[in-house]
């Protein structure tokens, strides 16, 4: 018990102790800010748009076109597997539309790494595929089906890819 003692006495707190823990407290406080300030300025810039004011001005034209494209009653769905991402287009009945093009502009909703152009390939009976595989996690798929010289779809999508490339309801 006595050498209990001898090792384990208990000591008397003074200035340095303090100073001590002071510096190691605003110290792990300073390093975790500059951490953190680090990934902020090296990731994504949380830009939208280059210009906020020119697309302010552009804004009510653009979604008097949308909803003019609305109003014709295309519909996508979107569908993903191991071969890559497909869609189906009906038409304003259900049925399946028949378009010459249909592109989509896929981007994740933070960053631009993964960003890309597609074009379709027609398979018929208003199934259109392209390939490649998505990788897994949020996808914002912007749509675009062209036909007779018109847009017949624009919309945004966004879906959840699953790590066996399906899509999460």
């Amino acid at each position: 018990m006595q050498m209990f003692r001898a090792i384990f006495r208990p000591s008397e707190f003074t200035g340095k102790h303090m100073l001590f823990s002071m510096v190691a407290f605003f110290g792990v406080i300073i390093t975790v800010n500059m951490i953190m300030a680090r990934f902020a300025v090296t990731t994504w810039s949380g830009l939208v748009v280059p210009n906020t004011y020119v697309a302010s001005q552009q804004f009510n034209a653009k979604a008097e076109e949308s909803r003019a494209i609305a109003a014709k009653g295309y519909a996508v769905e979107l569908r993903s597997d191991a071969q890559g991402l497909s869609v189906v287009l009906t038409d304003s009945q259900g049925q399946p539309a028949d378009a010459q093009s249909v592109t989509a502009a896929l981007r994740r909703p933070v960053g631009t790494e993964d960003d890309r152009e597609i074009v379709f390939k027609a398979l018929g009976e208003g199934v259109f595929a392209a390939s490649g595989r998505l990788a897994e996690g949020e996808w914002i798929a912007h749509v675009t089906a062209t036909g007779d010289g018109q847009i017949l779809y624009q919309k945004a999508r966004r879906f959840n890819v699953r790590a066996d490339a399906s899509l999460r309801p």
